[in-house]
């Protein structure tokens, strides 16, 4: 599917979740099941050689794109948390957002150093979420193999604040300049 073709099933919702910023709304995407579809196949197909043995999404919307991206890769799939969500030992790392701060947690169980792993998201803002999501696989001794997401806030630079920490491949369905 075209990038034009994605970009007109987001809606933008000014002023959410506070002034100033521009809320990015996949829900039609998602609704949309040709739209949904290519999405998740666009991701999936893009990583599908990178040996990638599990996906890790972050909350929430992480899970809708990484759980369906994991098993079109025939991988396992780990949610990354907000704290207390989590029953068992967890590895926790905290970010900056496009408009504050937050946490995330895996399971300690839930990657071992033989795991190739691929973060996807819905949205790459500022690029922290993914950071700390990388940060928590590392914790875990896997291997961060890229990133993946369906839009980029370039205009926020994303790709600075991985690329200072991380040398791998990220993919984008939608730039939004």
């Amino acid at each position: 599917m075209a990038e034009s073709d994605y970009a007109g099933l987001i809606v933008d919702i000014p002023d959410y979740p506070e002034p100033g910023v521009i809320f990015k709304d996949i829900t039609p995407l998602m609704a949309d099941p040709k739209g949904f579809a290519a999405a998740i196949d666009d991701l999936a197909d893009h990583f599908k050689d990178a040996g990638i043995t599990k996906v890790v999404g972050a909350e929430a919307r992480g899970f809708l794109v990484g759980a369906p991206v994991a098993y079109r890769l025939g991988a396992g799939f780990v949610p990354a948390r907000k704290p207390g969500k989590l029953p068992r030992d967890v590895y926790s790392q905290s970010y900056s957002l496009e408009y504050g701060t937050d946490e995330l947690q895996i399971h300690k169980d839930a990657l071992s150093a033989d795991d190739k792993v691929l973060i996807i998201d819905d949205l790459v803002a500022t690029g922290g979420t993914a950071v700390a999501t990388a940060k928590l696989v590392e914790q875990a001794g896997a291997e961060v193999m890229g990133f993946g997401f369906i839009l980029e806030l370039c205009y926020l630079d994303p790709r600075k604040e991985i690329g200072a920490a991380y040398d791998q491949d990220v993919f984008t369905l939608i730039k939004v300049k």
